[in-house]
């Protein structure tokens, strides 16, 4: 009787356990398709604001054709791909996404020659309202990678593993840029603006699941030879300082007073 009571009450506790598990890969699971929810409407908000604003530039800056001509390709492109997606994120709409973010910024940074389109209200309407949705988009992205990594911890964990692996639970993909031509940033040349590229920071996978690191910053290890002293200290100036030099003003005679009552 005992050895049946011990049996049952084991197949019980691992029923419950694999319960359990499948409930918490559902949870992750729906979590990272609401956060997912959220970059969507901001990805389709820009959609709707980029017409405007190809529009608005095209009237101040023909010079710019083929830049618009750009952004105008990628935001139909990456339209497309939102509607064949059915709401998934995949690895080519999040490198269509990212093209995209990188024409707008160079776009912006193109028409700081054209102070009438600076000044233009539509135009800086239309900036106002792409810079709120790129921040959205970029805290949207950080919030989905974030539930991602924690699910495909999951996925990827023992003893969890075994149930993923029974109800055919996947790993979901991060919306980020792998290739490194793609996450290079654009380069500006226009009139006499020198080509600067830069190195975008967007943090990769190995970036998103590395431990974070608790060392304390050490002022001593900064390279003191680039910044003239560490941060935080106060040594001896790199140059000596100029002494002053005073002169010694001539000596008077002294005066004497005649005495009284002469």
């Amino acid at each position: 009787m005992w050895p049946f009571i011990i049996l049952l009450v084991v197949v019980v506790g691992l029923a419950l356990w694999a319960v359990s598990l499948y409930n918490g890969f559902i949870r992750s699971r729906n979590l990272i398709q609401e956060s997912w929810r959220q970059i969507d409407v901001e990805l389709n908000r820009r959609y709707d604001l980029i017409p405007n604003l190809v529009e608005t530039v095209r009237a101040y800056a023909a010079h710019e054709r083929n830049t618009l001509e750009n952004i105008t390709k990628l935001r139909n492109q990456a339209a497309t791909l939102a509607q064949n997606s059915q709401g998934v994120a995949t690895a080519e709409r999040a490198q269509v996404e990212e093209q995209l973010s990188g024409a707008v910024r160079q776009l912006m940074v193109s028409v700081e020659a054209y102070p009438d389109l600076k000044s233009n209200i539509n135009f800086l309407e239309l900036q106002k309202e792409l810079t709120a949705t790129e921040d959205r988009i970029a805290a949207g992205r950080r919030f989905y990678n974030a539930n991602v990594r924690n699910y495909n911890t999951q996925v990827e964990s023992f003893p969890s593993v075994l149930i993923a692996n029974t109800f055919h639970f996947e790993k979901a993909t991060y919306f980020e840029v792998n290739d490194q031509a793609v996450r290079q940033a654009p380069k500006v040349s226009f009139g006499e603006i020198s080509d600067r590229p830069e190195v975008a920071t967007e943090p990769t996978n190995a970036q998103l699941t590395a431990a974070p690191d608790t060392a304390l910053p050490n002022p001593q290890a900064y390279d003191q030879s680039q910044f003239g002293q560490a941060p935080g200290t106060f040594g001896a100036p790199t140059e000596p300082l100029e002494q002053p030099t005073f002169t010694q003003p001539p000596s008077q005679p002294p005066t004497s007073n005649p005495p009284a009552g002469q």
